[in-house]
């Protein structure tokens, strides 16, 4: 019996080791059994994509209505194509953005940075997603002197700063490499932006910067002026973590649906557009009357704004662009006031006196209202209220007209980036003589609201900076009390 036991409890042992080995073999065979979590399978599974953005105008700020920039934009688009939330951590220098690289939980670093190939050496680079050249950016005052730089040999002697870390102070490094003397500094402690306002006041005499990064400020600092660019083509793109192919593929095929959809044109368009009617000296102008004049009816503004529901910077920049902020202001058509009313649609409105600041402003925005409310419903977001101030300018017919020659031309008669191309076109008879509601001087429209949109911005900024300014006095005089 005993023989049996000891042969039945061998049997035992054996079998359970050659399961346990099975087993094991079959868990740890690679690729089969057990398979290191991907980057993008752990994005989806938390249910966040957590990014480091650039705080700044061409990358990621808080405005008025919220988040704003063309890369968080662009990132937020991504994150709801992955049924993901957005999770942002704001750097405030490239130097701080690039710090976060490698950093645990952070899935991806958006700075607008260029693909260097110093940078392609030490990091890993997502799709390419924007085009743009290096820029030296000096101040305009220095135009017309023998002082404002026209070509790399004329950087001798100017006092030049830019960004540690950035692609910039790798050019320059690299010419001085190559013989040329150039006097420049750098600094950890300021932002692009920060050095291209140092330049508007005259606080250094040039600086460097992305072409789409001198776009973006060029409406806020309006004393700064492209010299040359200094680099060729380049493109920017997301630093992403070692080792996540299965993330870059699926940014890589996201990218490419969203060109091919039209909407990153539409991105494009929505930030960058109005650059091409930059006026300096009416930017000036608009700067100088922010002090003078709109102080006088901001509260009107305000109201009308919280009546209605539209931001009061909107009616402020449509207000400027009909008026210059005067209520006295005439046409040779006859329209009058702040708004800019006809005698026709004041009286439609319930506007008795169109000189009247108050009543002008109220009637405007509600036409205005009424116009967003008569935008057909294939509109959509902001291309609405695109559509409503085109329509306040030219007229609904002509919009309707605009609408259906884009339809008859292959394009969307329901994004604004299209209809930008086809309103034009209302002043040619071959286009014009087949519509219902005829000629038009359909360029107009599009400087208008491209116009309004560029107020609206410098406006928008100028309120943050005031909010800002407020929020560290009140912890100035907390910090006061307390001590």
């Amino acid at each position: 019996m005993n023989k049996f036991l000891h042969i039945g409890v061998y049997l035992f042992f054996a079998s359970s080791f050659f399961l346990f080995g099975w087993f094991s073999h079959s868990a740890y065979e690679p690729g089969k059994r057990i398979e290191k979590k991907s980057i993008l399978d752990t994005i989806k599974e938390r249910k966040t994509l957590n990014v480091v953005l650039l705080n700044a105008p061409s990358t990621y700020y808080i405005g008025p209505d919220g988040p704003s920039g063309f890369e968080y934009e662009l990132l937020d688009a991504y994150a709801k194509s992955l049924g993901v939330d957005l999770n942002i951590t704001a750097a405030h220098t490239v130097k701080e953005a690039l710090e976060y690289i490698g950093k645990d939980g952070i899935d991806l670093v958006s700075a607008s940075l260029t693909k260097t190939p110093h940078r392609e050496e030490l990091y890993n680079f997502g799709p390419s997603y924007f085009e743009v050249q290096e820029q030296v950016v000096c101040h305009r005052g220095m135009l017309g002197t023998s002082k404002f730089p026209r070509d790399v040999e004329d950087l001798e002697g100017l006092e030049i700063v830019v960004g540690e870390n950035t692609s910039y102070y790798e050019t320059i490094a690299s010419l001085i490499d190559d013989g040329f003397d150039i006097n420049v500094s750098v600094t950890s402690e300021y932002s692009t932006e920060e050095l291209l306002e140092m330049v508007s006041n005259h606080q250094i005499d040039c600086t460097l910067a992305d072409s789409n990064i001198y776009s973006i400020n060029l409406k806020y600092f309006p004393d700064i002026a492209m010299a040359f660019a200094i680099s060729g083509r380049e493109q920017l793109a997301w630093i992403l973590p070692p080792n996540s192919t299965k993330l870059e593929t699926n940014m890589y095929t996201w990218l490419n649906s969203f060109v091919q959809s039209g909407k990153m044109t539409r991105l494009k368009d929505h930030y960058y557009s109005y650059v091409l009617f930059f006026d300096y000296y009416n930017t000036k102008m608009f700067y100088k009357r922010v002090g003078a004049r709109l102080p006088k009816y901001e509260i009107h503004f305000k109201d009308a704004g919280t009546r209605f529901g539209i931001p009061w910077t909107l009616l402020a920049a449509v207000s400027y662009q009909e008026s210059h902020w005067n209520p006295k202001a005439k046409s040779f058509t006859g329209v009058r006031g702040m708004m800019m009313l006809t005698r026709h649609t004041a009286r439609l409105l319930g506007v008795k006196n169109r000189l009247d600041p108050r009543q002008s402003i109220v009637g405007g925005t509600r036409h205005l209202k009424q116009m967003i409310k008569n935008v057909p419903e294939g509109v959509e977001g902001e291309d609405r209220l695109k559509f409503a101030l085109a329509a306040y300018n030219v007229g609904g017919g002509h919009i309707q007209d605009a609408m259906s020659l884009a339809k008859k031309l292959g394009l969307n008669q329901y994004v604004w980036s299209d209809m930008k191309i086809v309103l034009p076109l209302l002043s040619q008879k071959k286009y014009y003589k087949t519509l219902k509601f005829g000629y038009a001087r359909g360029s107009e429209p599009v400087k208008y609201v491209e116009a309004i949109y560029n107020y609206k911005s410098i406006l928008d900024k100028l309120v943050d900076e005031k909010v800002k300014e407020e929020q560290e006095k009140k912890l100035d005089e907390n910090t006061t009390h307390q001590l």
